[in-house]
């Protein structure tokens, strides 16, 4: 159990992977099974469209899987240059005077250089103890190391998920999948306009994506209560 959670640790997005893929063969399943008359469906038939969706989606499921467990590939910075310090020693030395010519010229001389094993003074309008590489209060360094991954929206999504799975049938696909573009939007960040615009915006994009399915391409999808109505 601990080389399980110290594998995943920082890999939160295997969950969007698993639910991709979880989905995608849903989809695929219940395509590949739906029943279908080859007079009526024409060129273009109701199985067409969910067989790509869910080939898509298990190929977007297995990419970002790939890419998670590969890890960080971005660049990195140079390592320091131990054969020719020269340059660097010359650019530090020249920054050095510059910093000494200005202290001089406002404070008087210089204080001479810290001695190995001596603690360095804090600069001003710096705390003793305190640098710019200090540790954030919630345990993260300031360089970004260690940032903490978001599981709460992973399970979050997953939620919203599951309840457009169980809602989609009593309620129908226009009244879910509002509730599902919502949810996402709202789990996603969206909260300035999230009881005004985005539900709006949700009802629009359900249902054209009903009509759509529904009306051009034939897939039968569960109306519900507007089932009369569109």
């Amino acid at each position: 159990m601990t080389t399980l959670r110290a594998a995943l640790r920082g890999r939160s997005e295997l969950g969007v992977c698993a639910l991709l893929l979880a989905v995608g063969v849903l989809v695929l399943t219940d395509a590949l099974t739906m029943d279908s008359v080859a007079s009526v469906r024409g060129p273009v038939g109701p199985r067409t469209v969910p067989v790509l969706v869910g080939g898509a989606l298990l190929v977007v499921a297995l990419v970002l899987a790939v890419d998670v467990l590969r890890g960080p590939t971005g660049p990195t910075a140079p390592p320091a240059d131990e054969e020719n310090p020269a340059p660097l020693a010359a650019e530090s030395g020249t920054a050095e005077a510059d910093t000494a010519k200005a202290a001089t010229a406002e404070d008087g001389p210089a204080p001479g250089p810290t001695k190995a094993g001596t603690a360095e003074q804090p600069e001003a309008g710096e705390e003793p103890g305190t640098s710019a590489e200090a540790p954030r209060a919630d345990g993260t360094a300031a360089d970004g190391a260690g940032v903490p991954h978001d599981w709460r929206t992973v399970a979050l999504l997953t939620g919203v998920f599951l309840a457009f799975a169980a809602l989609i049938e009593p309620l129908g696909f226009p009244v879910a999948g509002a509730l599902l573009f919502w949810g996402s939007a709202y789990t996603l960040g969206s909260r300035t306009h999230a009881f005004t615009r985005d539900p709006l915006i949700a009802a629009v994009l359900s249902v054209v994506t009903y009509a759509v399915f529904h009306t051009l391409l034939g897939v039968a999808l569960p109306g519900g209560p507007l089932m009369g109505v569109l």
